[in-house]
């Protein structure tokens, strides 16, 4: 499990549009604090509530200066269609292949709705170094983060 103090691991994938842009975090490591919002899936109620909440912080995280990025197994049509619906202006990532689900070791299946490999909720907050300044890995994935708590480590990773 990725915790404070450990250098982010990086990874590359896809950004969540229609337009099959690559994704590189090492590209952002450096221009002030990257908030990285893993989630399990677009569409679904309590991704919905923690994405539209996110957008509603975006003010104050570009004050502080950061990057703010959702995570899922979505693929980059899902989550561009799910930022037009929801009005999302930060960019979603495309981690179909898992790699950054398992680097972070957030990987689980929801047998109930009949998914597998998808991303645990979580939000890690690196600093200019890619160091984890904030960690935290949802209990149970229908919890939320305290939006407070991830932009005062925003703050203080600024």
């Amino acid at each position: 499990m990725v915790s404070q103090g450990d250098s982010a691991p990086m990874f590359t994938a896809t950004v969540g549009t229609s337009d099959h842009e690559p994704f590189d975090l090492s590209d952002h490591v450096g221009d002030g604090p990257i908030v990285l919002a893993f989630f399990p899936g677009a569409f679904t109620p309590p991704c919905s509530n923690e994405m539209v909440a996110l957008q509603n912080h975006l003010a104050d995280f570009e004050a502080a200066g950061a990057t703010l990025l959702g995570i899922s197994a979505d693929s980059p049509f899902s989550q561009g269609a799910f930022r037009e619906e929801h009005g999302i202006e930060f960019d979603l990532v495309s981690d179909m292949s898992g790699e950054a689900i398992r680097a972070y070791d957030l990987e689980m299946d929801i047998e109930d709705l009949g998914l597998h490999g998808i991303a645990n909720r979580a939000v890690f907050v690196l600093d200019d170094d890619g160091t984890v300044t904030y960690s935290w890995v949802a209990d149970d994935p229908t919890n939320e983060p305290d939006y407070d708590d991830v932009l005062a480590a925003v703050e203080a990773a600024a």
